[in-house]
């Protein structure tokens, strides 16, 4: 099977997939959650494919992503409970590779509210101007720089309290 050209419709997608994984896992804080979640995403963009209208696609699949996410999390938000009869088969979490820094820095990311989150993954990771941002999460450009700066700080003030050791002297 021949790939789609660069210029088309589908090829666009393509070339952005890393960038919507990244996203969609950022959101999910989860692999194979992110991975549903992109599989959504992009069945939906091809699904609605004539309602684009031209302009920046990145940022339309951004704003269907974020809307599918904030939907999936309302629908499901009383469905996490688990009976204790089921709690035996549920699955181990993944063994990062370098547990110290990945956990620490998982830990700060997930300590984030899921707006400050998607605002720092969106600039910081992605790249993204703050007009960009605003555009896509439908919020004011202040509002961006404010949970952007919140996020940074509240990262930085978690990374740092992870450091902090306790030494007592000797008796």
């Amino acid at each position: 099977m021949k790939p789609p050209a660069h210029e088309s419709f589908e090829g666009q997608i393509l070339a952005l997939l890393p960038a919507l994984r990244r996203y969609s896992r950022s959101l999910t804080r989860s692999d194979t959650d992110g991975e549903d979640l992109l599989q959504d995403c992009v069945e939906k963009v091809l699904a609605r494919r004539t309602q684009w209208r031209g302009l920046n696609l990145r940022g339309w699949i951004l704003t269907i992503m974020t809307n599918l996410y904030r939907n999936q999390r309302r629908s499901t938000i009383h469905s996490n409970l688990v009976d204790l009869e089921g709690a035996g088969e549920l699955a181990a979490p993944e063994v990062p590779n370098d547990p110290l820094e990945r956990a620490r820095l998982e830990a700060a990311l997930n300590s984030l509210s899921e707006d400050h989150r998607a605002v720092l993954m969106l600039i910081v990771i992605e790249g993204y101007t703050y007009q960009q941002v605003a555009s896509v999460l439908d919020i004011p450009i202040g509002t961006v720089m404010s949970r952007l700066s919140r996020a940074r700080q509240q990262i930085a003030d978690r990374l740092k309290a992870d450091n902090i050791i306790t030494l007592r002297r000797p008796k």
